[in-house]
Parts: structure tokens; sequence; C-alpha cells
């Protein structure tokens, strides 16, 4: 079944699902899944947390940022930035004032880091999924100077990747955005709840980036859960298990206010 679109006012042709929630659970926020670098909304956690969600009742969106799966743009042309605005884009359209929590896979992680900055007073909890807050500078950190000059002279730099025969392009624009978005450079006070999980044997965002991200944002629910034989991608059947568990953790608290 193809997905639908929607035509952001900052020029993104923006794929999504949507599952409206049952009449007498709309009072529940609803549930929006934030994606990985690379990814797509129709990765195992995306598609499992849709089948949570159908069966509580619950609104449930998962979509593409530009140059990802279905949307339109070319992935090289993105930074962290771009991606945050496409999903402030879709969340506003599909949701507008409602309240939502969000769900973010590594790089979605990040991504709703920002928006809790930035759009505090309709988002009700996040849960971070390998949350792989800043980086952009771990990148930076890691490169060689020989790759600096590379980056320096083309703009960009081919990185491998575990999860693809083809490269990674990282950009010189993605990097920069980058320093823009941080938000481990200084701490945050936040008032909903914030849980981290992460898997002890994440070789792509170590487990101490979970405890750094946790200290940058002091908050009376912020909480780290360490997997101690996960790896990065926590989409075996009881990480799962622990996602679904945490987003239901935050929903009885959301119904105690």
């Amino acid at each position: 079944m193809p997905p639908d679109y929607f035509n952001s006012p900052h020029g993104t042709r923006i794929a999504y699902r949507y599952t409206p929630g049952k009449s007498e659970r709309n009072t529940l926020p609803g549930v929006v899944f934030l994606g990985g670098f690379r990814s797509d909304m129709d990765g195992t956690k995306a598609c499992y947390l849709e089948q949570v969600c159908m069966r509580n009742g619950q609104a449930y969106l998962r979509f593409d940022y530009g140059g990802h799966g279905y949307s339109s743009g070319t992935f090289e042309d993105g930074t962290i930035g771009s991606w945050k605005q496409d999903a402030a884009d879709i969340i506003d359209h599909i949701f507008g004032q409602r309240d939502v929590v969000l769900a973010g896979s590594s790089m979605g992680g990040w991504i709703a880091l920002r928006l809790l900055l930035e759009r505090s007073t309709h988002i009700k909890g996040v849960v971070g999924i390998a949350a792989a807050s800043d980086f952009t500078r771990d990148i930076k950190n890691r490169i060689s100077l020989q790759q600096q000059a590379i980056l320096e002279r083309k703009g960009y730099l081919e990185l491998p990747s575990d999860y693809a025969e083809v490269p990674y392009t990282i950009t010189r624009a993605l990097l920069e955005d980058g320093e823009q978005q941080a938000v481990l450079n200084k701490a945050h006070t936040i008032d909903v709840p914030l849980v981290l999980i992460h898997g002890k044997q994440d070789t792509d965002v170590p487990w101490i980036k979970a405890c750094d991200t946790a200290a940058a944002f002091n908050g009376p629910d912020t909480r780290v859960i360490l997997i101690e034989k996960a790896g990065h991608r926590l989409s075996e059947p009881e990480n799962l298990q622990v996602i679904a568990n945490e987003l239901a953790n935050i929903h009885r608290l959301y119904r105690a206010f």
C-alpha cells in the first residue's frame, strides 16, 4: 500500500503513514516515530510501534525525512536542521495543537531532543532509542587529517557503513549544521519524561552517550535504561518490548496530570 504525502511549506514532499486513534482513547497523546540516519519509516521498530499503538487505540505517525525512503529530495542535500524541519512540518500537519510523545531512533533521538527544546508545549515525553545526540561532532573528532583535507576540497567524505553496501556520504554542510543543532553543549531543564534506552554492546553509538545525554537534560523523570546484551539496532523482540513498556509508562504519567 503506497504512503500518503504532504507537501510541506519548506519544499519537501513528505511520505508518511498515519493511524488515527480510537475516539475513546483520543485523550492520550499521539506517538510519532523519528527514524535514523539513512533509515526509513518501514523499519522494524517503526512498524512494531505502529502495531502497539493500533492495539491500544492510540494515534501513530511514521514518516520519511527528505532524501529518505519515499520522500522527495536528495540525501546528500539534507542536514540535521532540514530533517528536524521535516519532522516539525509533518507533526504540525497531522496533530496540529494536540499533544504528542516522540520515539526517536539513533539520529531520530537527537532530532526528538531538538524538537523538545524548541517546541515543548505539546511534546509530553521522549523515548530515545540508542539516541545519537550530536553524532556529527563524533564524526569530526574521528576523521583523520587526510580526510579533513578531502572534506575541505570536495565538500564531502565517503565513509564505510556496516548497514549499507555503499559508503555513507558525509557533507561539510551536515557537519557544520550539526554544530548549530548540538544539545550536549549545555544543560537543559525539562519537565516531561525522557527515557534513554541503549544497548551496552552498541559499537556505533557507545552507551556512554545515553549517560551524557541524561546529564544534559535535567528533569524529574529523566532515566537511562541500559540493555546488557543489545547492540545499536534494538530490534530484537525483548528490546522492542522494553521500548513499548516505556511508552506505556509515559502515557500513565500523562494520565496522572
